[in-house]
């Protein structure tokens, strides 16, 4: 397949910036005024393993951290987290509270989900409404025993995907140009080490190449456009077709990045005939943060900037060339490799262990001088098979590497362990073959605010609504809505609707699922309310393989499956259930001026007695046939003119008569606020509030034009369980212990030594086991390390 990777907005119309006279000084005042305005979030997710069969639970963490420095962040309330499949259908949905920069949950994969491969993916509400880019993606493997696999068998025939990614973005005639290229595997999905020979129309030779790893390599030409150029692979295991070079332009810009010496050499090159002793702009960042700003005038259709290689931050950098009227004709990507600012060693008390042994792990966090320092980890203990192999999502790739770019990319740990001139090579193909995905210089130019409805979820949980007429379906702006939450504690939320009909609800730390009720404050309107997904209906990103299996993975299919019923037949009742933290059950009108609890009255059986005899604040009437209350003002002395509030549990009920209708044997208390009340955009004269025994309405409906809804808040935390051996008895116990998940733990912390500890045991099950640890320090230095116990005498 041919791709053409075009110069970053080399043919979509920018504005010419108006000073002409300082186009650099214009482009530095836009590029910091986008960066106070954009706020860059970034969401690693660390999960115990990455394939799991069914019934089997997905531990993770999540590490939220600023995209420029890398620390973590505390923004940002809420992370959304969803499982897809390949046909970009979410099968699992959750949220996660986020709190000084982490967050944990699990989910328990259903024994409906076929075999195959899915893409985990989390982010924030300001992730998905300003930048869908910026979602974090991780591939998951699930496996069902229970029903057919559904394995894809890839011919062998299956050819080759190739790209082609000239230097700068353009090939220009008579310039001349590096192209990388970027060869696929359709089979595999991975990169192909093949060679290739760049020829002409005419069947001339004019370059060769090999890749250097993954699949990627690079030529070298000066193109024409009088010619046509053609690729034929040499290597390919089939006969292959040919694949044409991009494009080539008559006129343009071309650059050509190069290090010598720890010095920087940016070539910039045109063929615009009046381009000339025209002064081109050489500016570059890294993560948003500026580091190189420089203006040089072309001579003989040449400029060369030439800057120290540390100007430019650790990771990875976008260095951009402005012609003289302030646009954008060339980019490319450097990276310099970051220096381990964080060092972690996990250390095991031994290195063989029998069934159902104690193990204690030390960590050790140092910072790049050798010191102790205080690192925030997560750590997962797991057995190794022939299904889940080593760990190859880490964080500090994610960080320095993949998040800042576009498409899958294979083993990015290689391109940060490993030095030297083949290593070099790779990562400056890799930089040349992936777009950066974070950063756009159209947004600079041509700056948008972020919509209102963007703005981040810094308080928790945000309920989005939509209120419309319901004939016509257009926008109804200016109306009143009450959002109530159904229950012991009385939560209503009084809001209106703005010039395009959406309404907003700050929930806050709502854990668990609950009923909502939306309804307008005037019932006797026909608006119609919806509730607005709050989860993003973008496709993923990261392409997942045909799903096959070797035939010796089928023992280790058999021995996970076995393993997943012994621990849910055996050790269920043992886990500790979800215990969603404690949350103030204090109604939101705090103390009520008036408060019955029924049950220390005699019961009557019918409402306007209870109401007339025990209530003093509550004035019942009578008007053409319909009961009537209103509520005394105490304060000033005289009965309100309007209906007060009345609720149900926290339901608004605007009908008296089906209040009067309730059975007073079915509420425990009454509350009477006395006064005016305000709540949001409302003025109430008055509230009565009746509450049932279980908060649960006792079989009241409410009004047939409400919105009655199922809603999943925050995911109620869950701990993972493990059984331990203390005792001899523990010891000899006859319940088996298949884990092949010895231990997760999502938060572990360094001390001011720089130390930590943790302990578990094994189980019944021999084999090796991995001990992987990821964390960063609050000053966003990313680690990762792994090591390897074994347990021996168990069963195999």
């Amino acid at each position: 397949m041919n791709r053409h990777l075009p110069i970053l907005f080399f043919l979509v119309s920018l504005p010419t910036l108006v000073l002409a006279q300082q186009p650099l000084t214009a482009l530095q005042q836009r590029f910091a005024n986008y960066q106070q305005q954009h706020l860059v979030e970034k969401l690693f997710v660390h999960t115990d393993r990455s394939v799991y069969t069914s019934g089997e639970s997905i531990w993770f963490r999540l590490f939220y951290i600023d995209g420029s420095s890398h620390r973590p962040l505390n923004v940002s309330k809420v992370a959304y987290l969803e499982l897809i499949d390949k046909d970009q259908k979410a099968v699992l949905q959750t949220k996660i509270a986020l709190d000084s920069g982490r967050g944990a949950g699990s989910l328990i994969v259903p024994t409906a989900l076929p075999s195959g491969h899915y893409v985990l993916r989390t982010y924030t509400h300001w992730m998905k409404s300003v930048s869908p880019d910026f979602l974090s993606e991780k591939p998951v493997t699930i496996i069902n025993p229970f029903r057919k696999m559904g394995l894809t068998t890839v011919p062998d025939t299956a050819g080759y995907d190739v790209q082609f990614f000239p230097e700068g973005g353009n090939l220009v005639s008579g310039l001349p140009a590096r192209v990388a290229v970027k060869l696929v595997d359709k089979r595999t999905g991975r990169g192909a080490n093949l060679g290739g020979v760049v020829l002409t129309q005419s069947n001339d030779t004019v370059s060769r190449f090999s890749s250097l790893r993954f699949g990627m390599g690079m030529f070298s030409l000066t193109p024409s456009v009088k010619n046509t150029y053609r690729v034929v692979l040499t290597g390919a295991r089939a006969k292959t077709p040919s694949y044409s070079l991009p494009a080539i332009y008559e006129t343009g810009y071309t650059m050509h990045m190069v290090a010598e010496a720890g010095q920087l050499r940016v070539t910039v090159r045109t063929n615009v005939p009046t381009a000339d002793a025209e002064t081109v702009y050489l500016l570059g960042h890294t993560r948003q943060v500026p580091n190189v700003s420089e203006g040089k005038s072309m001579q003989g259709g040449e400029a060369v900037f030439t800057f120290p290689q540390r100007t430019l931050g650790e990771g990875i950098s976008q260095l951009t060339v402005f012609n003289s009227a302030g646009q954008p004709v060339c980019e490319r990507l450097w990276c310099n490799r970051p220096q381990p600012g964080l060092l972690l060693e996990a250390k095991a008390s031994r290195d063989t262990y029998a069934p159902r042994a104690p193990v204690s792990l030390e960590f050790l966090a140092k910072n790049s001088t050798g010191g102790p320092a205080m690192a925030d980890m997560s750590v997962s203990v797991y057995r190794l098979d022939s299904l889940q192999t080593e760990e190859t999502t880490t964080l500090p790739a994610y960080l320095w590497l993949t998040s800042d770019l576009r498409g899958t990319v294979e083993s990015p740990d290689y391109y940060l362990t490993h030095t030297g001139p083949d290593a070099d090579a790779a990562l400056d193909n890799l930089m040349l073959t992936h777009g950066w995905r974070r950063f756009r210089w159209e947004a600079v130019l041509q700056p948008k605010p972020a919509p209102i409805t963007a703005a981040p979820e810094h308080r928790g949980l945000v309920v989005r609504g939509r209120v419309t007429q319901a004939r016509t379906g257009a926008p109804a702006p200016d109306v009143p809505v009450y959002l109530s939450i159904p229950g012991k504690a009385v939560r209503l939320y009084s809001i209106r609707s703005d010039s395009a009909g959406l309404v907003r609800v700050d929930l806050a730390d709502l854990y668990g699922t609950h009923d909502l009720v939306l309804q307008t404050a005037t019932p006797d309107t026909t608006y119609r309310i919806e509730l607005l997904n709050p989860y993003t209906e973008t496709a993923t990103a990261t392409p997942l393989p045909l799903f096959d299996l070797t035939s010796a993975a089928a023992t280790s299919v058999r021995e996970r499956s076995l393993a997943m019923q012994v621990q849910t037949s055996y050790y269920s009742r043992f886990s500790n259930p979800p215990t969603p933290p404690s949350r103030d059950s204090t109604a939101f009108y705090s103390t009520p001026d008036e408060r019955y609890n029924l049950d220390a009255y005699t019961r009557f059986t019918v409402m306007d007695e209870v109401l007339s005899e025990y209530v003093p604040g509550v004035i019942v009437r009578k008007q053409q046939g319909h009961a009537v209350l209103r509520v005394n003002n105490i304060p000033y002395r005289k009965v309100f003119d309007d209906a007060p509030l009345m609720l149900l549990d926290g339901v608004p009920v605007f009908d008296t008569d089906k209040v009067m209708a309730l059975s007073p044997l079915k509420i425990k208390s009454l509350d009477v606020v006395t006064r005016r009340y305000f709540l949001g955009y409302t003025t109430l004269p008055g509230i009565i509030s009746f509450r049932t025994y279980r908060g649960d309405l006792a079989g009241f409906q409410p009004d047939a034009r409400a919105v009655v809804l199922e809603y999943d808040g925050l995911q109620t935390p869950r701990e993972f369980y493990a059984p331990r051996y203390e005792t001899p008895a523990q010891q000899t116990s006859r319940r088996p212990d298949f884990r092949t998940l010895l231990h997760w733990q999502p938060y572990v912390q360094t001390n001011a030594q720089g130390r930590a500890n943790l302990s578990f045991y094994t189980s019944d099950q021999e084999g090796t086991y991995r001990v992987v640890v990821q964390g960063v320090t609050p000053a966003g230095q990313p680690a990762f390390t792994q090591q390897t116990i074994v347990v021996q005498g168990g069963l195999k």
